[in-house]
C-alpha cells in the first residue's frame, strides 16, 4: 500500500463514510467471499464513535445482506482509541500514530490478529488473519473516503 500516514487524531480520521470492500479466503478450502457496502463511523453521546457497515456479502455464489456495528471510544492519547464490539465487549486497541498497528484478539480457542495500516487521508487497510482449530481465513478491508459528490 506504499507509505505510512501517520494519523494525529484516530477518531477525527475515521469520522464520516467509507466505501467499504473486503476479500475473505477460507485458505483451508480455497473458497473466497467478497463484500461491498459502506462504513458509517458517526458521532455517539458522550464521547467516541459508532462504527456501522452495510452491505452485502457474496460466499459460494450466494449474496446475502450483512451489517457489523463496532463502537470507538478515545484512548489516552488522540491517537489512540478502544474498539469493542456492539454488546460492549471489548475487541481491541488501536493506535495510528505511525500509520501501522498491530493487533490480536484471542477467540475461544481461535486468535484472530488484524494488521491496520493507513496510507493517506482517504485510504486505509484491515487484514485480519484468523487460525485456530476451525478456522483459516484471511480478510482484506480496504476503506476509502467517500467524498459528498462520491
Amino acid at each position: 500500500m506504499g507509505e505510512l500516514w501517520p494519523v494525529p487524531d484516530v477518531l477525527a480520521f475515521l469520522a464520516g463514510r467509507w466505501r467499504t470492500e473486503r476479500s475473505v479466503r477460507d485458505l483451508a478450502s480455497g473458497a473466497e467471499g467478497r463484500f461491498e457496502g459502506t462504513t458509517a463511523f458517526d458521532a455517539l453521546d458522550g464521547d467516541g464513535l459508532l462504527g456501522r457497515e452495510t452491505g452485502a456479502f457474496t460466499w459460494q455464489g450466494v449474496t446475502r445482506p450483512a451489517e457489523r456495528t463496532l463502537r470507538y471510544a478515545p484512548g489516552p492519547s488522540p491517537g489512540i482509541c478502544d474498539v469493542y464490539f456492539a454488546d460492549g465487549r471489548p475487541f481491541h486497541g488501536l493506535d495510528l500514530t505511525s500509520g501501522h498497528h498491530v493487533a490480536d484478539h484471542p477467540c475461544a480457542a481461535d486468535l484472530y490478529r488484524g494488521e491496520f495500516t493507513v496510507r493517506d487521508e482517504e485510504h486505509w487497510r484491515t487484514v485480519w488473519r484468523v487460525g485456530g482449530p476451525a478456522k483459516d481465513l484471511l480478510l482484506t478491508t480496504d476503506y476509502l473516503r467517500e467524498t459528498p459528490d462520491s
